[in-house]
C-alpha cells in the first residue's frame, strides 16, 4: 500500500514513528498519497511553516511555561497547583518524566514540525527544480532549514538530549536507530547552527509584505543566539557560567547581531506600541509567528495565538483563566532609586505603585507596560481598570495579571467560546532581544563602553514611553541613563546587563533560559522561592476594611536542584518508546 500523508498533519514522530506504511486497508478520505504530495514542493513547504503556529496551551512553541513559570518573573496561575500540570516547573521539586503530562504532547508537537520539514526538503529535492525552477527551489530549502533549525532550537533549549532526525533519516527509515545520545549537546547545537547558516547564505533580507516568511536576518538573530548559549558553557551549572566563557563564540554573537544592526530593523518609538496587534510587524520585530484575525482572513476564527489561550485576565475577558501571572519580586524589580536600579535592596520591602497614590518610590515605567495591577487601567484602557475581583484565585497567586501577549480590552477575541484567543504575534526575536544579546558579548570581550551604549538607548526609550499610553503614571516613574563611565568594570557591566534584560524582556517566555545560560538559575530561585512565600498585597474592600492577602506559600515546597533541573526530564512515553533507544537526562533516571 503506499504511504499516505494529510498535509495537516503529515508527521508520525515521537508517539507514532511507525504507522506510515500499514496504518489502515481502505481508501483515506482527506488525504494525499506519497508521490502526490511530492509532487507540489511549494505546498510543502507551506504545510512546514503552517507548524510555526499550529500549537496550543499544553503545547506551546513559545515555552512560556518553561521560560516563565519556572522563573522568578511569574507563578503558574489558574485555579490552583492542579489545574494544568504546570504546577510542577513553578516548584521544581515534582517535575518528573511523566508529571507534567504536557512534557510529552511538546515532544511530539515539535517533532511533527521537524517531519514536515524533513518531507518538504526531500519534496525540494525530487521535484523542486521541475515545478519552481532552480533559484526558488535553493531558496525554498534555505526556508526550510531556518524552519527546522527554530523548531530543533526548542526541542534543545527544553529537553537537550533530543535524537537528530533530519532527511537522511526520513528516507532511509532509521528512526527508530537514531538515538539520543548519538551527539553531544554541541554537536546537535552545531546541526542547528547549519541549519541557521545555510538560511542566512541563501535568504535575502525581509523583503515587504512577506513579514512571515524566514530571511536573512531572522538567521543572522538565530546564529547569534546559538553561539551566546554555547559561548556560556553546557547548560549545567557546574561548567557554566563566567569560569567557561569561550570568546570565540562571542564574538560570533558579535559579528552575526551586527547584521540586524545594520538592516531595516530598529527600536520603536514606544515601549508600549510594541505589544499592540496594530504593530505587531513593525520595525521591532524581526521574526515572529503570524497571526490573524477572521475579519481579516476571512475564516471561521482567524488564526490566532494558541500558546497564551490561558493567559486572559480573570473576569476582564470573556473567558480569560489567568494563568502567567507576574511574582512580587518581578514587580519589585522595577523599582529605582535616583532613576536607576535599587540592586542590592530592591526585595526588601514589598511594594507596588497605587494608581493616584504616588509616593516616594518610584518605578521604571515598563512596569505599567509590563504588569496589571488593581487601580491601574488594563492595557491603557480606563474604562477596563483593574480591580482585585480581576484575580481569579489570590489566595495562591496573588493579583497581578500579565499584560504584553493580550490587545486591550476594546478589540475583543479573536476567539470568543470555551477560551479566548487572540490575534496577538508571537515574536521570536525583537529588535531589542538582539540588542540585548550583542551588548551581552560585548561585555564579555571588554567593549564596555559600545555595551552601555546599547542600554542606554533601551532605557531611553523607556523614558520616552510614558506619555503616550501611560500618563496616568507619570509621577510614579523615574528612570535615567547611567552615566558616562558607570560601566567600570565586566562585573558592574554584567549586573547591569542581566537587570536590564528581565526588565525589558519580563513576562516573554525567556528569563529561566536567561539564568539558566548565564549558570546562576540556582542561586537565583531558591531566594526567590525563600522570599515570594512571604508575599502579601494589601488594599480596601468595598466595606472599607484592610485585607491583607497572603499568596504563594506553596513555595516552601519549591526547590531547584542543580545539575539536574537545568534541563527538563525526556518524557516517560519518549523513553519507552523503544526501551534502551533513549537515554535520560542525568538526575531523572
Amino acid at each position: 500500500m503506499k504511504k499516505i500523508y494529510t498535509l495537516f498533519l503529515a508527521c508520525t514522530l515521537g508517539m507514532g514513528f511507525t504507522g506510515c506504511d500499514d496504518f489502515l486497508d481502505y481508501n483515506p478520505t482527506a488525504v494525499v498519497d506519497e508521490d502526490k504530495a511530492f509532487s507540489e514542493p511549494e505546498a510543502m513547504v507551506n504545510a512546514a511553516y503552517a507548524m510555526l503556529g499550529d500549537c496550543w496551551y499544553t503545547y506551546p512553541f513559545n515555552l512560556f511555561p518553561y521560560g516563565d513559570i519556572t522563573s522568578d518573573d511569574c507563578l503558574k496561575g489558574g485555579s490552583g497547583p492542579n489545574d494544568t500540570g504546570y504546577h510542577a516547573f513553578d516548584i521544581w521539586t515534582t517535575l518528573t518524566p511523566t508529571t507534567p503530562g504536557e512534557m510529552d504532547e511538546l515532544w511530539y508537537r515539535l517533532f511533527c514540525a521537524v517531519s514536515r520539514c524533513n518531507r518538504a526538503l526531500v519534496a525540494l529535492e525530487q521535484n523542486g527544480v521541475s515545478v519552481l525552477g532552480e533559484e526558488t527551489t535553493r531558496q525554498r530549502v534555505a526556508e526550510v532549514r531556518f524552519l527546522r533549525g527554530h523548531f530543533y532550537y526548542k526541542l534543545l533549549t527544553v529537553f537537550r538530549q533530543v535524537p537528530w532526525i533530519d532527511e537522511e533519516v526520513y528516507k532511509n527509515n532509521t528512526y527508530e536507530e537514531t538515538r539520543n545520545d548519538a551527539l553531544t549537546y554541541e554537536q546537535l547545537f552545531q546541526n542547528v547552527i547549519d541549519d541557521f547558516q545555510a538560511a542566512y547564505d541563501v535568504l535575502p533580507v525581509k523583503k515587504p509584505g512577506e513579514d512571515g516568511r524566514a530571511n536573512k536576518i531572522a538567521a543572522a538573530a538565530y546564529l547569534a543566539k546559538c553561539y551566546l548559549n554555547l559561548a556560556w558553557g553546557d547548560g549545567y551549572e557546574a561548567t557554566t557560567g563566567v569560569d567557561h566563557i569561550n570568546n570565540e563564540y562571542m564574538q560570533k554573537v558579535v559579528d552575526y547581531t551586527d547584521d540586524v544592526m545594520n538592516s531595516q530593523y530598529g527600536y520603536m518609538e514606544d515601549f508600549g506600541d510594541i505589544f499592540l496587534p496594530e504593530y505587531k510587524n513593525s520595525k521591532e520585530s524581526v521574526f515572529a509567528v503570524q497571526t490573524s484575525d477572521y475579519e481579516d482572513d476571512h475564516t471561521t476564527y482567524g488564526r490566532a495565538n494558541w500558546s497564551n489561550t490561558l493567559n486572559g485576565c480573570w473576569q476582564m475577558w470573556s473567558c480569560g483563566w489567568d494563568f502567567h501571572k507576574p511574582s512580587q519580586n518581578l514587580v519589585n524589580a522595577f523599582k529605582t532609586k535616583d532613576g536607576l536600579p535599587m540592586f542590592d535592596d530592591y526585595n526588601d520591602e514589598i511594594d507596588y505603585p497605587i494608581n493616584g497614590q504616588p509616593t516616594a518610590q518610584k518605578w521604571d515605567p515598563r512596569l505599567f507596560h509590563t504588569v496589571g495591577m488593581p487601580s491601574f487601567p488594563y492595557k491603557y484602557e480606563e474604562e477596563y481598570t483593574m480591580t482585585t475581583a480581576n484575580s481569579r484565585t489570590p489566595n495562591e497567586y496573588g493579583f497581578y495579571t500579565s499584560l504584553k501577549e493580550v490587545p486591550q480590552r476594546s478589540q475583543g477575541e479573536t476567539f470568543n467560546g470555551s477560551w479566548q484567543a487572540f490575534a496577538m504575534n508571537d515574536y521570536v526575536f525583537r529588535y531589542t532581544d538582539v540588542m540585548l544579546m550583542r551588548a551581552e558579548a560585548l561585555i564579555e570581550l571588554n567593549r564596555l563602553s559600545e555595551a552601555e551604549d546599547i542600554i542606554n538607548a533601551i532605557r531611553q526609550r523607556a523614558a520616552n514611553s510614558i506619555d503616550k499610553h501611560i500618563a496616568y503614571a507619570a509621577d510614579q516613574c523615574e528612570i535615567a541613563l547611567y552615566p558616562a563611565g558607570y560601566f567600570a568594570n565586566k562585573e558592574v557591566a554584567r549586573k547591569c546587563l542581566r537587570w536590564e534584560r528581565r526588565l525589558e524582556m519580563a513576562m516573554e517566555n525567556g528569563r529561566y533560559f536567561d539564568l539558566r545560560r548565564w549558570g546562576i538559575a540556582s542561586q537565583i530561585l531558591n531566594a526567590y522561592f525563600a522570599s515570594e512565600q512571604k508575599s502579601v498585597y494589601t488594599y480596601t474592600n468595598e466595606s472599607g476594611e484592610t485585607v491583607e492577602q497572603t499568596y504563594g506559600a506553596y513555595y516552601k515546597d519549591a526547590h531547584y536542584t542543580p545539575g539536574k533541573n537545568e534541563f527538563f526530564p525526556i518524557p516517560y512515553n519518549q523513553m519507552f518508546y523503544i526501551p534502551g533507544l533513549y537515554t535520560q537526562n542525568k538526575g531523572y533516571e
